[in-house]
């Protein structure tokens, strides 16, 4: 059956009154701040991501007309001299394949569905249409799907999910389906992975006769509740829990795989079930382990099944695990996974910043579960983070003009880490594209008499209230102001709730509705105003949220950050760079006495508000030539100028510092 003629309305699909859904893409449009980072994805990223999949001959791995490619490159997670020489090389003449190639085409075709809604382009889309075109010639009869089983290692599907990501493939393929139905009503893409969903629902699950797996590398759990919403089908929301509840049970899976392919189940690189959160069942879990990506991809699947099924006891495992995250574990900037060696998570508090890991696809995963954790309610804990992660660790790994990327995210910087064309393994660029062009989907929530706005600046909601359509715009400057307007528009006087939230670095805080004041304490739970009126045609909220510079702190077991100071303005993470500072800025030092002053900056990086203060700089030309002496070196005073994070080596390379020592 096809998935036009299984399609019903998303509406019909049971969901829990309180759940709050974000809204689709094409129901929100940005502008400002997100609207020119959109649009640096849909006029250059999106065509930059198809061309560079095309010069990596990706094509020919799913293209069932040409000869099936040859060599077989075993994946390993990059080293970081391995990711610091691999940006600028591809395969040549012969043609090296991966066995996640599916995941980079369904984050592509997401990329470019999205930027399609958002900019027109007859090119790409005809482009992406023949990519499609080639996915529903290469399903197997059955439904099946994998480029890599079908066409490098035929006969071995199903026999390895611990390594081989072949349910994470179909997940990319399947958000990238939904997406592209979405934002240009094509329907093929949609079809085909409607398949593939039914004949993965057909080989697993708890009845007799089906296996018992899951992926080593989550996103199917996330793809399947996607494709519930937008088809109205319950069984592939069943399918994502099955997915999520299987997980880590005894007898384990990947031991039993193991041994029917005739393997050792000890024969594994990371030699522990941590590395994919496989380790224990979901619920028992208190401690984020391993391989950060896939952590925070099985997270937001939890997340995702605890709100459609209001699932109390995945709610409070994801609470012990976001403690333990946002804790002991977290980058000042979103970013997250310090090492290299498993790109992932290592002991509390080990947060290095020149060598930290922090993969964009990892602080892009923990906007995905932020986002998802609003859905079970309006919470600013979840969605300050969402935020934090948003303006910091993840954008920083796409440049301003959208055509480099970093993968990994460091917090200091001797000059050396620079952006880069592509990857040999490319999964940060369409992350971090899909990302951004989806961006309107995080700013609200919407529940069946409620709508959360979730993130603050220029943009148009449109959305449906028992029957009525509302329009939602709002105007402002953020994150460079802290001033917000809204207008409501609603067909018909509507009663709902309005959620606002009140981020936890704004100390002081202002609400209006149409003119007059709302008492905040009255009105404020767990960070968000809620305004429940009877909505008319221009009302108007007024919200201000006093934006000061924030001196930041890390916990003293940080070891690497005792008598250094981070600096921070509403939502945003500074940072110092060589080009505004004149190099060796380990040598300087930040008085607690300095006054720091705010100034906009219209012309530098896009128009960003900088921060400056008077600092003290220890002098190398007083020192003679021994390497150490008695005597202290000469102090003078220097200006330093710092910048947001995520606008970090956009400009000449140089060296870069977040963590300033302290004085």
């Amino acid at each position: 059956m096809t998935a036009s003629q299984s399609a019903k309305p998303a509406a019909e699909l049971d969901k829990p009154k309180r759940a709050f859904r974000p809204l689709p893409v094409p129901q929100v449009d940005v502008r400002g701040f997100w609207g020119d980072r959109v649009d640096a994805v849909a006029t250059r990223t999106a065509g930059i991501l198809y061309d560079r999949c095309v010069e990596a001959r990706m094509l020919e791995q799913i293209d069932p007309d040409r000869p099936s490619p040859g060599v077989v490159i075993p994946f390993h997670s990059p080293s970081p001299d391995e990711a610091a020489t691999a940006g600028n090389e591809f395969t040549g003449s012969t043609v090296t394949t991966q066995m996640f190639w599916d995941s980079d085409w369904g984050k592509t075709i997401e990329t470019a569905a999205y930027s399609l809604y958002r900019r027109r382009n007859d090119a790409l889309e005809k482009k992406i249409d023949a990519v499609i075109d080639m996915y529903g010639r290469l399903q197997q009869p059955d439904g099946y799907l994998s480029s890599w089983y079908q066409r490098i290692q035929p006969g071995l599907r199903w026999t390895n999910l611990r390594d081989c990501h072949e349910l994470y493939c179909a997940g990319h393929l399947i958000e990238g389906a939904v997406a592209y139905y979405q934002a240009t009503g094509k329907r093929k893409l949609l079809d085909i992975m409607c398949c593939y969903a039914d004949h993965i629902a057909e080989t697993f699950g708890p009845e007799p006769g089906k296996k018992k797996g899951y992926c080593g590398h989550e996103e199917i759990e996330l793809a399947l509740v996607k494709l519930a919403r937008v088809t109205g089908e319950q069984k592939y929301m069943d399918l994502a829990k099955y997915f999520i509840d299987q997980r880590g049970q005894q007898p384990h899976y990947f031991d039993e795989e193991a041994r029917a392919r005739g393997a050792d189940p000890k024969a594994y690189h990371f030699k522990t079930y941590e590395y994919s959160q496989s380790h224990q069942p979901v619920r028992e879990q208190d401690k984020v382990v391993g391989h950060a990506v896939r952590a925070m991809y099985l997270y937001s699947g939890m997340a995702d099944i605890a709100t459609e099924y209001g699932d109390d006891t995945l709610r409070v495992a994801l609470d012990r695990l976001w403690e333990d995250l946002t804790t002991k574990n977290l980058y000042i900037t979103g970013g997250l996974g310090p090492s290299s060696h498993n790109e992932g998570f290592t002991s509390d508090y080990d947060l290095p910043n020149e060598t930290a890991y922090a993969e964009t696809c990892a602080s892009v995963g923990l906007v995905f579960w932020a986002s998802r954790m609003l859905g079970m309610g309006p919470n600013a804990r979840y969605a300050d983070m969402m935020e934090r992660a948003l303006y910091n660790g993840s954008i920083s790994g796409l440049s301003l003009d959208g055509s480099l990327f970093f993968y990994e995210n460091p917090l200091e910087s001797r000059g050396k880490h620079n952006r880069w064309k592509w990857h040999r393994c490319p999964c940060c660029p369409p992350n971090i594209g899909r990302m951004v062009a989806s961006i309107g989907s995080y700013f609200y929530g919407l529940s069946d008499d409620a709508l959360a706005v979730h993130l603050y600046g220029n943009s148009t909601a449109r959305f449906d209230i028992a029957g009525t359509q509302i329009e939602l715009r709002q105007t402002s400057n953020y994150p460079w102001d802290g001033a917000v307007s809204i207008t409501i528009e609603p067909e018909a006087p509507t009663t709902f709730t309005l959620h606002l939230r009140l981020p936890a670095w704004c100390r002081k805080a202002a609400l209006k509705v149409n003119g007059e004041a709302v008492d905040l304490d009255a009105v404020t739970s767990d960070g968000y105003a809620a305004i429940r009126r009877e909505w008319r045609k221009d009302d108007q909220v007024e919200l201000a949220l006093e934006m000061a510079i924030d001196r930041l702190y890390a916990n003293p077991q940080v070891r690497q950050d005792i008598g250094r100071v981070a600096l921070a303005r509403g939502p945003l993470i500074y940072c110092v760079e060589e080009t505004d500072n004149a190099g060796q800025l380990h040598r300087i030092a930040l008085p607690r006495t300095a006054i720091i002053e705010a100034r906009e900056e219209p012309n530098l990086l896009g128009g960003v508000v900088t921060l400056s203060a008077l600092a003290r700089k220890e002098v190398v030309e007083s020192w003679d030539d021994g390497l150490y002496r008695t005597e202290p070196p000469a102090v003078e005073e220097a200006k330093v100028t710092a910048v947001p994070y995520f606008a970090w080596d956009n400009r000449d390379p140089g060296e870069m510092l977040v963590w300033l020592r302290d004085s």
